[in-house]
């Protein structure tokens, strides 16, 4: 196959993954696991429109196409949309591909996978099953020339580098590398972000039993005193819970609705994050920023940070951590990486 080690041709690779947040962005090594063994290869990415900006910062990545299932199902009668949506596959189609890889196993996913063209010979790869408690829908394989079966308790970074590997012919053996950009010292701070060290919580998610108790929040931002504690929120429902704490947290700061890429920026800067199993938490974790990540309701072993010692994970499902706990590993995390 053109592209295959010996051959003249650089591979093209087209990565189908468009979300959620968290998701999106575990996908994020495949591309440097690529990029190591096949440093020509030309790596493109399917994405939901509203995550193409983290994917943006990742420099290995070339054309993203933007997915937008999320809008257009809302107005699939017009004939703006559907020309949109035409548009969208015509784009797609443009290129043919050795390797297109489905690593989120979904009938939408897979649809997008059969629209891609293949280059002689390519491969549409996928997964053989889901993980544990995943939404996987096996007839995503129908799309497949090659699916590869994975252990169900396989972490959600390590299933798309795995997928890769077995396709590509190389082994998994080093940390995750998510390619995302050290932050420069000199890039200016809005002015909602404030120029002092501070911490962040990201305390909001979908999922009432992920969280954990706005007491406990507030408990441990008053010990982190007089350290600033910013509050993002994406909702009304999260902003009334933000308001909640900053009311009990004299050194807190509520923060204006933040665009996704102005929330990444949060997570950048960040000198010190604690919070829940959400994507705003992974993504400090994949800056490698000092993070405390709280598990209450979903498996640790699914989506830890496990890349670094800058990030501390506590608690599992059904078993949250106490305040003592998040705070020991807060100040132990200040102490060991102190803020520039």
């Amino acid at each position: 196959m053109a592209g295959q080690p010996g051959a003249q041709a650089p591979l093209k690779i087209l990565l189908v993954r468009v979300s959620s947040l968290g998701d999106v962005l575990h996908n994020l090594p495949m591309v440097a696991d690529i990029a190591r063994h096949f440093p020509n290869a030309t790596i493109d990415w399917v994405v939901e429109e509203g995550y193409t900006s983290l994917v943006r910062l990742n420099p290995r990545v070339n054309t993203i196409f933007p997915f937008a299932l999320r809008r257009w199902r809302k107005s699939l009668g017009k004939k703006e949309t559907r020309a949109e949506i035409a548009a969208f596959f015509r784009s797609l189609r443009q290129t043919h591909y050795d390797y297109v890889f489905d690593t989120q196993g979904l009938l939408k996913t897979g649809i997008i996978m059969g629209a891609a063209r293949l280059a002689p010979g390519g491969q549409k790869v996928g997964l053989a099953n889901g993980s544990e408690g995943s939404g996987y829908e096996g007839i995503s394989r129908i799309f497949h020339t090659k699916s590869i079966p994975l252990d169900p308790r396989t972490h959600a970074v390590a299933r798309g580098r795995l997928v890769a590997a077995a396709a590509l012919g190389y082994t998994v053996d080093t940390p995750a590398d998510f390619g995302l950009p050290e932050v420069p010292r000199s890039e200016p701070r809005p002015d909602w972000m404030g120029e002092a060290p501070y911490c962040v919580y990201f305390h909001g998610t979908a999922r009432d039993a992920k969280k954990w108790a706005p007491e406990n929040w507030i408990a441990l931002g008053q010990a982190l005193a007089p350290m600033p504690i910013l509050l993002p929120w994406g909702s009304p429902k999260e902003k009334a819970e933000a308001e909640q704490l900053a009311a009990g947290l004299p050194n807190a700061r509520l923060l204006p609705k933040l665009s996704m890429g102005d929330a990444i920026l949060l997570a950048r800067h960040a000198a010190l994050v604690v919070g829940v199993d959400t994507g705003l938490t992974h993504i400090a974790a994949a800056f490698v920023r000092p993070t405390v990540e709280i598990y209450a309701d979903s498996p640790l072993w699914k989506t830890e940070g496990n890349w670094s010692p800058k990030i501390i994970n506590l608690g599992d499902k059904g078993a949250p951590p106490g305040v003592p706990e998040v705070l020991a590993a807060a100040r132990r995390l200040l102490a060991d990486y102190p803020p520039a």
